[in-house]
């Protein structure tokens, strides 16, 4: 929200520097993100008071020599008037009285001609035989807006001879307003904050309506079919009226305040909600009559089914069954609170407006907003509540000054439908709940001063409490309990935050005590992220039918009972998540397309309906989805390899070694979400904790994830690390070498290396240190059905260096055990 301080100061007294304005707004809730200074000091090219004046143009005469320039006489306050050579197609021979703003030569101003923002000094020239050392300035040379097609032309008004910083300088508050602070996205609601601030008075603008038309009742009628969607409806009418550019005053603040001019009648309903917070809009009421064929019935109604709108924007949209509309005899002319129709436009032929002041409930037109993808200065404030109240006065307000701008009758009256009128409430305030929330002392009269600058209504309750009702602009403010937190904070706010005493604490903190799970859980990011994987956090609310898609061909997962959200903010996140899976695998997608090496992990809950006390079961889960090149892409490697199941085997047994889980097995399984024959459960102590392995090709398909293998793991996080042992043995540095040994064995199809793995242990002894599994093969030097498992083994004693006969026993006696066990045979 953009608010410029000479806007604000119409209604109310700032008598504060912009500095220190910003600085109490800030602390006070409502943060100033930047202060944007035009034209005077302190901005990036102030215009200089001796050099850029009001003028006033005296006459228009052709140039000599050029038909497409022209001689402009101006008078700028010096006797002497100025001639000036300029070719602004809206300054034309024999036009008279326009007031411009003048620049003298050694003026600094920015260059119109420049697409990016570049100062120059205006210097006197001859231009095609004539001399001139003075300029008529564009809005973009002066740097109000990037519109060169013409020069300022200034309001009527303008008082010749005076700077132009004087006249039109101006300071800009650019505001962030946070969901709470709603009401101040208005000129008016930052007014009201100001006069609290400084214990001043907001002056708000008074329409004063001269109505001489006929009645509007007979003009138009209202009707509103769902009142929990549209709490009040009112309209006004103009007629004879005269499209046509605003006047200079407002088409600057327009543009101050971060919006195109367009024409009087539009600029009037932008000019007006600025300045209200309350959105408007204007329908050609001839263009109701003539799809009404006769007195146009306003009917604000859910869509129905197939309806179908072309908005201004120009394109056709189907209405879904929700969207709220305006509607006539003829069917949809407006999407309520976010977009009017094209046909309803006004345009320059507009002759007669019928102009629209409605409260739209703020949940339908954030939906609607979200869904069309049609945001907007009007969606953005009724997405965020506003009161029913300010519907008649902004309507007012902006009717009276579209017929001083743009002349025409008013017809008496507002055809206003308002079913369901709001009534206010009351809250009852004791300065004991003020001393307990806020932990400080504070009179009555103190907190009865606050409130009422803010508005509020304030009735002594009792010897310590007050009855306080608020105004109509204040929806924010609750009732009973949560009402009476609601003024403390609003107690607080205008008090000031800063002065809120510090109480320090009697003692030292107690110590921190040791939580294992979460310093467990730390140490599961630090193992993933040293080998090469970088963490990320993805939605917990998702859909059904997005967690079906990790069992192709089964429908089962949709029919799952979910933890189902009641009040969904969008339709792809209605229910909590069962998997992490999904959301790492979208993660993956999207990174797909900028890069190559995909590798990353998720720790987080899951959502259980089954859990106790009616409440979810939150079981933690860690998952490890990889994908892509194990390394880029070099002039040494060009083609690196992909990842495949080894690599996210790897990364698993890392974690485990990480955790000193010695005891721990790898399966083959078969899982919907996985390939066949790249599958395998993950057995700690003999309890599966996980599930890891290569997803099937249709899973990636409907993740989109580009060809290749992908891997996912996905472990019981709670399980996993219930079985790490407290203490570990801590082993020295080896005195002696050690000796190393491959080995291959050739076994049947069916046995596994896990299995084999077990038995090469189990015959080694504590001689054999280690035992790697680098290599397996299947091929035209193996018999059908049998493959060759290749292991490294390490073989190392504590008390002395081991000779080549203890080292060739003990490879015998795994041979032999091997063979006994497993039938396996020792590769020649």
């Amino acid at each position: 929200m953009r608010v410029p301080i000479s806007w604000l100061k119409e209604y109310v007294d700032i008598p504060l520097p912009v500095p220190e304005l910003a600085e109490r707004l800030t602390f006070a809730g409502l943060e100033v993100a930047d202060i944007q200074t035009i034209g005077l000091t302190g901005s990036a090219l102030p215009w200089d008071p001796e050099r850029i004046v009001v003028g006033q143009v005296l006459e228009v005469r052709p140039h000599p020599d050029a038909d497409r320039l022209v001689l402009a006489t101006v008078e700028y306050g010096a006797g002497q008037p100025k001639s000036v050579v300029t070719g602004a197609p809206n300054l034309r021979v024999g036009d008279t009285g326009h007031k411009v703003a003048l620049a003298l030569e050694g003026a600094r101003h920015w260059d119109g001609t420049s697409p990016a923002p570049v100062p120059t000094v205006l210097k006197g020239r001859k231009v095609r035989g004539i001399y001139s050392d003075a300029m008529i300035l564009s809005e973009k040379e002066l740097g109000l807006s990037d519109d060169h097609t013409g020069v300022l032309l200034l309001d009527a008004m303008a008082p010749v001879g005076m700077p132009l910083a004087t006249y039109m300088g101006d300071v800009v508050l650019d505001l962030e307003i946070t969901p709470n602070m709603a009401r101040c996205l208005s000129v008016l609601g930052v007014a009201r904050e100001v006069a609290a601030l400084t214990g001043g008075r907001v002056h708000s603008p008074q329409a004063r309506v001269q109505a001489d038309g006929d009645p509007i009742e007979r003009r138009v009628a209202i009707a509103i079919a769902d009142p929990t969607l549209c709490a009040r409806y009112a309209a006004t009418l103009i007629t004879d009226v005269t499209i046509g550019p605003s006047p200079e005053w407002m088409r600057r603040r327009l543009r101050l305040a971060g919006i195109r001019p367009i024409n009087n009648v539009v600029d009037v309903t932008n000019y007006v909600m600025l300045e209200w917070g309350q959105p408007l809009h204007a329908f050609d009421y001839d263009v109701l009559v003539r799809r009404a064929k006769g007195v146009p019935q306003i009917t604000v109604r859910p869509a129905k089914a197939g309806e179908l709108l072309t908005t201004l924007d120009g394109v056709v949209r189907p209405l879904a069954p929700e969207r709220l509309l305006i509607t006539d005899a003829a069917g949809p002319i407006a999407i309520a609170g976010v977009m009017g129709g094209a046909e309803t436009e006004v345009t320059d032929a507009t002759r007669a407006v019928l102009l629209e002041a409605a409260n739209f409930h703020f949940v339908s037109i954030r939906k609607t907003t979200q869904a069309l993808k049609l945001p907007s200065e009007a969606s953005a404030r009724f997405g965020r509540g506003v009161p029913p109240s300010a519907a008649v006065p902004a309507a007012m307000r902006a009717t009276e000054l579209m017929r001083e701008l743009g002349g025409g009758r008013i017809a008496r009256g507002v055809a206003d439908c308002y079913p369901a009128p709001q009534v206010p409430s009351a809250v009852v305030l004791t300065t004991d709940e003020v001393r307990r929330i806020l932990g400080m002392e504070l009179s009555r009269a103190e907190i009865e001063r606050i409130l009422t600058a803010l508005g509020f209504r304030c009735e002594p309750q009792g010897e310590t409490g007050l009855r306080v009702t608020a105004p109509d602009h204040r929806l924010d403010i609750g009732t009973g309990v949560t009402g009476a937190a609601d003024l403390i904070e609003e107690v607080a706010r205008i008090h000031g935050y800063d002065r809120i005493p510090v109480t320090e604490m009697a003692d030292r903190l107690p110590p921190q005590r040791d939580i294992v799970p979460v310093n467990l859980e730390e140490r599961t990011r630090d193992l993933l992220a040293v080998a090469g994987l970088q963490e990320v956090i993805t939605y917990r609310l998702t859909t059904p039918e997005r967690e079906a898609q990790l069992s192709p061909g089964d429908d089962s997962p949709a029919e799952r009972a979910y933890v189902r959200v009641a009040n969904p903010i969008s339709a792809d996140r209605v229910v909590m998540r069962q998997s992490l899976l999904p959301g790492l695998l979208e993660v993956m997608a999207h990174n797909a397309r900028l890069r190559d090496r995909l590798w990353f992990f998720e720790i987080g809950p899951v959502f259980l309906p089954e859990g106790p006390l009616e409440l979810p079961a939150e079981p933690r889960r860690v998952t490890i989805g990889m994908a892509g090149r194990l390394a880029p892409a070099s002039w040494r490697d060009p083609d690196p390899a992909r990842t495949d199941f080894f690599d996210l085997k790897g990364v698993v047994e890392a974690l485990l070694r990480g955790f000193h889980l010695g005891a721990a097995r790898f399966e083959p399984t078969t899982h919907p979400t996985f390939a066949p024959g790249r599958t395998a459960r993950l057995l700690v102590e003999g309890h599966e904790v996980g599930i890891l392995g290569e997803i099937h090709p249709q899973v990636r398909a409907a993740f989109d994830l580009p060809p290749g293998p992908a891997c996912l793991a996905e472990l019981d996080l709670e399980a996993l690390l219930a079985r790490v042992p407290p203490t570990h043995p801590v082993v020295g540095v080896p005195r002696f070498p050690p000796a190393l040994q491959d080995i291959a064995l050739v076994v049947d199809d069916g046995v596994t290396a896990a299995d084999l793995t077990a038995v090469i242990r189990s015959a080694g002894g504590p001689l054999l240190a280690d035992a790697r599994l680098f290599d397996v093969y299947r091929g035209q030097q193996l018999p059908s059905g049998k493959k060759s498992l290749a292991f490294s083994l390490v073989f190392q004693a504590a008390d002395r260096t081991l000779t080549d006969a203890e080292v060739e026993a003990e490879k015998r006696r795994i041979v032999e055990a091997a063979a006994r066990r497993l039938g396996a045979e020792l590769r020649a």
